[in-house]
This record gives structure tokens, sequence and C-alpha cells, in this order.
């Protein structure tokens, strides 16, 4: 990578419950992404370093351990001292926190209070707030909020039907993913207009985590995830939504607390539970014709993010734009074209070659619907946010 002496650069940060990504950008450019690195699989026998470079084992048994050894691969690369902002993605802001802010210590304290909201990736990404700090004292530390997009959803895709003075606890429809939807919207009005980015839109965002949303007037009004990412549709590992019934059942039949059965959702759920075999779709792929199990898995994953759709266009009163993105709607067009199959009559309807091609556009001609195919880029929204703090705190 060139650099020049006095070039000065914006760090991101996306911690994973097994992973970092770290991405660098200019600073006064920062939807241009000089490089990125992560580190994948942390704490597991397959714990792999990615850079530019190639990919090679490595071992590190924690989070601050990886961010310290990206740290080191990063300073081979640029000067730690030219680095004069670091973005870190917060998966949870609670009811309180919605707009991209300096980490200060008693915002931090305040956060670190909110950790039962998430507790598989608060405490994590807090830690490596602390960790990037120590590591980067003379850059400003910011904090970017997955939850921030959809803070403003009405009060009836919000309110959750419980008691409603747990309302004030700030119990309620979060959603997240909403570093990605933010990005993906920000495309579709570069690529295709204002027309389209403020029409009825659904983002199907599939990956690992799994969520989708609709869009209206630019405006997020209801997204499948509620207040933590365990909900849903399923996942590589989660559940996804459940009948709550179940935790009581688990816990006379099984003897499951609070605890296990979170452990369950989280980590022993989705792909991996239905299929016994593996939370990695495209290994899945691989082997359903021979694996009812395998089958099975992938069959109800696609079925309940056809029905996801299915309701979205019901509250948007239609669609006139279907996004895919993530890992799966980016990679697997087996997935895509399962998950659109049947959806004639909301006007979806996908070109087979184009699909597998992997075109942007793959609708099919004379589709009332554009069904497109965007890459997600949460690093970038995340160096956007980024700047554009430090510019208004420059300015104000």
């Amino acid at each position: 990578m060139e650099t020049r002496s006095s070039d000065t650069y914006i760090l991101t940060v996306n911690a994973g419950s097994s992973s970092i990504k770290l991405a660098l950008f200019t600073a006064h450019n920062p939807i241009q992404k000089l490089l990125e690195a992560s580190i994948e699989g942390i704490g597991l026998p397959s714990t792999n370093l990615v850079t530019p470079d190639g990919t090679k084992h490595v071992a590190v048994d924690s989070h601050s351990a990886a961010s310290k050894l990206l740290m080191e691969w990063l300073t081979t690369q640029v000067a730690a001292s030219s680095v004069t902002a670091v973005g870190q993605r917060i998966v949870h802001g609670g009811p309180d926190y919605h707009e991209t802010l300096t980490a200060t210590d008693e915002v931090l304290a305040d956060l670190w209070k909110l950790a039962a909201f998430d507790p598989e990736h608060l405490p994590i990404e807090l830690e490596l707030v602390t960790v990037f700090q120590e590591a980067l004292p003379q850059a400003e530390q910011v904090l970017c909020f997955d939850t921030a997009f959809h803070h403003d959803l009405p009060v009836r895709s919000r309110l959750l039907p419980i008691p409603r003075h747990f309302e004030a606890k700030g119990v309620r429809r979060y959603g997240f993913h909403g570093l990605s939807y933010a990005y993906i919207l920000e495309e579709l009005r570069r690529v295709e207009g204002e027309t389209a980015a403020n029409g009825k839109v659904v983002i199907a965002h599939l990956g690992s985590g799994a969520s989708l949303a609709a869009l209206k007037n630019g405006k997020p009004i209801d997204t499948t995830m509620s207040m933590t990412p365990a909900s849903g549709i399923p996942m590589s590992t989660r559940s996804g939504d459940l009948d709550p019934g179940l935790a009581l059942y688990l816990s006379h039949t099984q003897g499951y607390d609070a605890e296990r059965f979170n452990h369950m959702v989280n980590f022993e759920s989705g792909l991996l539970g239905i299929s016994e075999t593996t939370a990695d779709m495209k290994k899945l792929l691989e082997i359903e014709a021979e694996d009812q199990r395998a089958k099975d898995a992938v069959d109800i994953f696609c079925y309940q993010a056809k029905k996801s759709i299915g309701s979205l266009a019901a509250v948007l009163g239609g669609v006139n734009t279907l996004v895919f993105t993530g890992g799966m709607g980016e990679n697997a067009p087996k997935i895509r074209a399962r998950v659109c199959e049947g959806l004639d009559f909301l006007g979806i309807s996908i070109d087979t070659t184009r699909n597998e091609e992997g075109a942007r556009l793959i609708s099919a001609d004379g589709s009332p619907v554009g069904v497109h195919i965007i890459h997600t880029d949460e690093a970038t929204t995340i160096a956007r946010e980024t700047a554009q703090l430090i510019e208004r705190q420059r300015q104000g």
C-alpha cells in the first residue's frame, strides 16, 4: 500500500462473537478503503489471520489477544501515530444511544450497564474500545451503533406485546444489521436513484446472522430481529423466533436455566441445530441431496426468509425493490432462487442466468419488482459516520 508521510487514517473495528475485522481508510476520503484484515475463529482450533498477503493460522484465545496481533500487523503497514480516529461497531445501543458519538468514560460506563441487552457481543466490543484507546491514545474513539438505523420504528412495530411498563426499561424491538442497511440504502440511492431508494424496499441481509427489513420513503418501518440478534428468521447457529413457552418446557423437562437456554438459542440452533452437521450453508447445499437433515435446514431457512418477505410486503402495501446482501445473499444463487420461488404474486421474478452469474440486477425482464444483489460494507458506513462526527465537532 502506497502512503504519504502526511496521510492520516480512520481505522474501523467490527467485532463478532468469534472474529475481529479491521479496515483502514484515508481520513480525507472515508469511502476509500485502503486495506483490511481480520482474525476469524477466535478461541477455536482453526483461528486464522487474514490479510492481503493471505491466510495464516494463529493461536489466540481472546478478542484482546486478537486485537493486539492485528495492531502488530497494522503497524507494519502505517505508523500508529497516523491513525487519527477509530470507529467501532457497537451492536446494541439500548434505548438511549442511537447516534454516533465519542467514547467518553461516562458513555462507556453507561453502556456497560446495558450488557444484559446483548451479553454475547456488547462486553466484547466495550473491552475492545479500551484496548484501542490504549493502543492508539492519540486517536479519537468513536462508537457507531448497529441499532441506530431502526431507532424510530413506528410504535406498532417497535412495541412488544408484553406488559407495557417494560417499555420504560428499554424492552422494545431494536432491529440489527443497521450499519449494513444504511450502506445498502446509500448504494441503492447512488446507483438506482432517489425513486428506488424512497420506494417500497425489502432488504434481505442473509449471512451467518440474518435479518430482513422493510423501508418506505427511505426510512425503516419494520424488521425481523427484535430486542436481541437471536430473534427473527433462523440463522447459522441462532434459532430465530421461538414459542416463549419452550423456555419453561425445557426448564421442567431438561433442567435448563436461563443461561443454558440462551446458549442453546445462540450457538446450538438454526442451521446447525436442524442439520446436526454444520452451520455452513455452502456445505449444507453440497450435501443436501444425500442428507435429509441438511435439506431440511436449507428448506426451513429459505421458507422463513420467503415468509418474511411476504409479511414485510404486506406492511409496505407491495414491493418495488428487493435487495439481497450478506454472505449468503450475495454469494448463494440457489438460496436467492429458493427464497424468491413462488413470490410471483408480489411481482418478484428472477432471471435464472443473471442469478447464477451474480449480476447486480437479477430480476426477469418485465418484472415489476427490481431484484438486486448489493455487496454490503459495514466498515465504509462506520468510516463515513466517524468522519462526519469529527467534522461536526471541528465545525461546532
